[in-house]
């Protein structure tokens, strides 16, 4: 913050950012924003740039970038002699990550829906989906 800036409290920063307020403190805790200043009662308080850094943050989040991606795109966000590419590489190993992860999702929703399809569903107990599930049958 500098002098003069206008300042708002932890419960304005979480209104103005989404991001709650239990989340901020989070992210102050780990390092992944810098500390509060504190008024002479000890409250949080936050400046504009703050709140972009939190934006920013929540923005990342909403992306599903993890802590430490979002960590390292800070400190390019940070950082005005950086290079466009170093940004495009971390966002472009978080949309392959993401492609991984999606297929590993419709790998699981095809082998549920197999085993849904062999369960019978009527009153008898014998169920594919809870043998499968036991190790008791061999995944399609």
């Amino acid at each position: 913050m500098t002098a003069g800036e206008r300042t708002v409290t932890i419960g304005e920063a979480a209104r103005a950012t989404g991001v709650s307020a239990k989340m901020i403190r989070y992210y102050e805790e780990t390092g992944l924003l810098g500390p509060a200043g504190r008024t002479a009662s000890g409250y949080r308080l936050y400046g504009e740039s703050d709140l972009h850094a939190l934006r920013f943050v929540r923005r990342a989040r909403d992306l599903g970038f993890s802590m430490s991606e979002i960590a390292e795109l800070l400190a390019l966000w940070h950082d005005r002699s950086r290079a466009s590419a170093a940004v495009k590489a971390v966002a472009l190993a978080h949309v392959a990550d993401l492609r991984r992860r999606i297929a590993e999702l419709e790998a699981m929703a095809r082998t549920l829906d197999h085993l849904a399809e062999r369960c019978c569903g009527n009153e008898r107990p014998h169920c594919p989906i809870l043998d499968d599930l036991a190790g008791g049958a061999e995944s399609p």
